[in-house]
């Protein structure tokens, strides 16, 4: 090859690399901008607000205040005194919690029987496993609205929890994948050492499938999170409130007050974003390992 074609291949590598990262720019910034423009309409005062059209993107300094944020805690209350959003946070955790860790362990222990146990059926339960995940979930609402409502278990939480802790199909499908993936030697080893089944569970495939397992537990809790239709359907008191149901009917009553609405949407983000950042290493090896095992 030519030092000519040696140079112009060279060119052609580079304007690759200059469009490839131009594109991605541009994508990053539509998805980021939305967010700064939440953060920093949280951060202004209400006379910023009001009185600057078109949007300041870079406010002054004596236009920023944190007012918006302690009203969330102190103006826009329950009938109980208790701030809405403090009261819809604490619902919030109290629900998805136990969810996640119930729901995991229900998944897990599933994939695990779906994946190394030998049993008659194993094959049709699991394609009809799958079956449900081809099932919208709003297919579902109102049976399950008549069915709690007729056990009187409306507006409690029963009904927001009971059905997540046995677990995911789609969780189940995952984990399944990867266990699949795990020698048989590592069980008949474990058997030969005594192991019962749910000490093979306990010992050797939880702890081996820990990133798979973190993964889909994030996912799930912030599915739970940020579930609105659910709640909404089900829980008819204030206090008893979710946070996303919660935001709801704060923003709507206090439209007006647009520096506080964004700061509940901030202080919704936060949970999320923080499991993100710190858990980050173990989502995403969790879903590369799952997909490889698949």
């Amino acid at each position: 090859m030519t030092e000519t074609k040696k140079l112009r291949n060279k060119s052609f590598s580079v304007g690759g690399k200059i469009v490839k990262y131009f594109i991605l720019s541009l994508a990053a910034l539509t998805i980021l901008i939305p967010f700064y423009v939440i953060v920093i309409t949280a951060f202004k005062a209400s006379h910023a607000v009001a009185t600057h059209i078109p949007f300041i993107w870079f406010p002054k300094f004596d236009e920023l205040s944190f007012r918006a944020f302690g009203n969330l805690f102190t103006t826009y209350t329950i009938s109980t005194g208790k701030s809405m959003v403090l009261t819809g946070i604490i619902n919030t955790f109290i629900i998805v919690i136990p969810n996640t860790v119930v729901g995991m362990i229900s998944s897990s222990v599933s994939a695990y029987a779906f994946a190394k146990l030998k049993f008659k059926g194993k094959n049709l339960m699991f394609a009809l496993l799958l079956f449900t995940m081809m099932l919208p979930g709003i297919v579902m609402l109102i049976p399950s609205y008549i069915l709690f409502d007729a056990l009187y278990l409306t507006d409690t939480y029963f009904p927001l929890m009971a059905p997540a802790m046995f677990g995911s199909a789609a969780c189940v499908f995952f984990l399944r994948q990867f266990f699949s993936g795990i020698p048989d030697e590592v069980i008949d080893a474990a058997k030969l050492d005594g192991l019962s089944y749910p000490g093979i569970y306990w010992k050797i495939m939880l702890p081996l499938s820990l990133p798979a397992v973190f993964a889909q537990a994030i996912l799930g809790f912030v599915a739970g999170y940020n579930d609105y239709l659910a709640p909404l359907i089900y829980l008819t008191s204030p206090e008893k409130y979710t946070l996303q149901i919660a935001l709801q009917f704060f923003s709507g009553s206090t439209l007006k007050d647009l520096p506080a609405v964004m700061a509940g949407a901030v202080l919704a983000l936060l949970p999320t974003t923080l499991i993100y950042v710190f858990a980050q290493k173990y989502f995403v090896e969790g879903i590369a390992i799952t997909g490889l095992k698949g």
